[in-house]
């Protein structure tokens, strides 16, 4: 993975400002790729936008780690499970099956990653364009890294992170990869909730529980804000354009074509997110075979997606100890499992898409920090040498 040159593509800037012969406004610059020392510059000199660092230590961070810790002791005690046969079950599992899940869980950020540069080449973020795309490995590391920001602080901001990396890396403005981002979001919902209902269906034979119902009204609720969201920019483009401050108009143009460059032919995006949704739930069943657990393979998807819906919900950093709670809930009161038994599956489950994240995310993190230094070194002795 090279360290990108900014020489190279602050000189290509600097040609195009040299032809154009004037000043280049706040908008027009919003469309010349940056340089990655610019962009780290523009975001602040420890490279974190987002505050990683900083953010894990602030009190609504530790607090939020708190009520996770509260809801996943409360729902233990509630259901009356006992750590001694969640231990003895989990000591007995299948190493080769929790392997291959954990195997198919990190396919789906080469599949994730694949599909993001398909969508930043449909919003016009190409190397044609004079933007310095990474490669599949280095999108794969960028993925990681959001997910790892998810885990660690609450609110979601591991998309605005990833959008930063994608700036940092190829210059592509952050309002541009962002608004790919909100699309690919909206894309996985839609898809994650129609899956859901298929699922459902099959695996209750028509008659979904009161608990599942429940999950789904939830579900429809997320997708109609979603919608309505989408619709609202769409049509409403112009007034709200107006309403934006000047100095902000450039980049909302940006979020706005990044977010429906991607909308209008959405097809191939949904099948690459049915392929994604199909893995998590291979998991799941393949977490629950591990541990002994009598579950079908449809009730696995629908618990899986139900788990990745639940843990949109920004209260907890990825859903921690809500997406335990919720999936606890729903094997012993819909799939009528032990609680011993449900409880082993949800906590070895979120050893796979949680803890996992959080250790190999920490080493990505480090190497990320690492290369910023670097980065940074670099600018410093290209600033101090004289002028030829």
């Amino acid at each position: 993975m090279s360290i990108l040159s900014s020489a190279g593509k602050t000189g290509s800037a600097d040609k195009l400002n040299g032809e154009l012969e004037q000043p280049v406004s706040a908008a027009t610059a919003e469309l010349i790729p940056e340089s990655p020392a610019a962009a780290a510059e523009q975001s602040g000199s420890n490279g974190d936008p987002v505050g990683l660092r900083s953010r894990i230590f602030k009190p609504h961070t530790i607090l939020s780690f708190a009520v996770a810790l509260f809801i996943l002791v409360f729902f233990f005690r509630r259901l009356d499970i006992n750590i001694g046969d969640v231990w003895s079950i989990i000591k007995n599992a299948n190493i080769w099956l929790l392997a291959l899940a954990l195997i198919i869980f990190y396919s789906t950020f080469i599949i994730r990653a694949f599909r993001w540069r398909l969508m930043l080449s449909q919003a016009g973020i190409t190397d044609a364009n004079g933007f310095d795309v990474p490669d599949i490995p280095r999108f794969v590391d960028i993925f990681i890294l959001s997910w790892f920001a998810n885990c660690v602080i609450p609110a979601k901001l591991g998309d605005g992170y990833r959008s930063y990396l994608l700036k940092r890396d190829s210059g592509a403005p952050m309002s541009s990869g962002l608004g790919t981002i909100l699309a690919e979001r909206l894309v996985d919902l839609v898809v994650l909730f129609s899956t859901m209902i298929v699922m459902g269906i099959i695996a209750f034979h028509g008659n979904v529980p009161g608990e599942a119902e429940r999950t789904l009204i939830g579900g429809v609720a997320l997708v109609a804000i979603g919608i309505i969201a989408v619709a609202v920019l769409y049509f409403f483009r112009d007034h709200l354009e107006q309403l934006i401050p000047h100095r902000f108009r450039a980049q909302y143009v940006r979020l706005h074509d990044g977010i429906f460059s991607c909308l209008r032919r959405p097809g191939r995006f949904a099948a690459i997110s049915v392929v994604i949704w199909m893995f998590d739930g291979t998991r799941m069943f393949l977490v629950a075979k591990s541990l002994g657990a009598d579950i079908g393979f449809s009730t696995a998807v629908f618990v899986a997606l139900m788990a990745s819906l639940v843990a949109t919900l920004p209260f907890t950093p990825a859903g921690l100890g809500v997406v335990e709670a919720a999936v606890i809930v729903i094997l012993t009161d819909v799939v009528h499992l032990s609680p011993s038994m449900a409880g082993s599956i949800a906590l070895m489950d979120r050893v796979i898409t949680y803890w996992s994240l959080i250790v190999i995310g920490l080493i990505l993190y480090g190497r990320q920090m690492k290369r910023d230094v670097i980065q940074s070194k670099s600018r410093r002795i290209v600033d101090s040498a004289p002028a030829q």
